[in-house]
């Protein structure tokens, strides 16, 4: 991380839930996040975009999705999650779509979504699961102080831009004394 962005102080974020009121903000940062850093995600820029207002609003309603906005309402990051519904394994649940625009990194935006997510995750499941461009050092950073920790790597993820993309595979339990993480 460079000097520049250790010393930006944390930003006031209010973090809530995203609904049908906010299909276009979402649909803007989603979009932003899929064209600016196809590594990051298994879907595409493009296949997103085409997807109407209401496969959005549809989708918002399926998902938890979280977003962080800043005091004069701009959306400056989202994040997603999703608990698995099967009798075997609805233990588990899932950390998605995590991005902050560029100008919010370093703020405390990233952290506060993704405590925010872990505060909803607790009751519903025992542990969340998330996966991360093996590459990406910030995102991997802040995953293991915030308690996750990297349990495999699944080779040639992704191929994009003619290359293959690694993924680490992350978890956090949530049953677990804090002193055990």
């Amino acid at each position: 991380m460079s000097r520049s962005k250790r010393s930006r102080p944390d930003v006031s974020f209010s973090i809530r839930r995203l609904g049908a009121g906010d299909v276009a903000a979402y649909r803007a940062i989603r979009l932003e996040g899929l064209a600016n850093h196809p590594e990051a995600f298994l879907s595409s820029a493009e296949a997103f975009a085409e997807k109407s207002h209401a496969e959005i609003g549809n989708m918002l309603e399926a998902l938890t999705v979280f977003g962080a906005f800043t005091p004069d309402g701009l959306l400056a990051g989202i994040n997603a999650f999703l608990q698995n519904e099967g009798s075997k394994d609805r233990h588990r649940g899932w950390m998605l779509q995590v991005y902050v625009r560029p100008e919010f990194r370093g703020t405390g935006a990233s952290k506060a979504l993704c405590e925010h997510l872990i505060e909803h995750a607790r009751g519903k499941v025992i542990q969340v699961h998330l996966g991360v461009w093996s590459e990406n050092e910030p995102a991997i950073r802040l995953y293991k102080k915030l308690g996750f920790e990297v349990y495999g790597t699944e080779p040639r993820y992704l191929y994009v831009n003619g290359r293959y993309l690694d993924e680490h595979l992350m978890v956090r339990f949530l049953d677990r004394d804090a002193a055990q993480q």
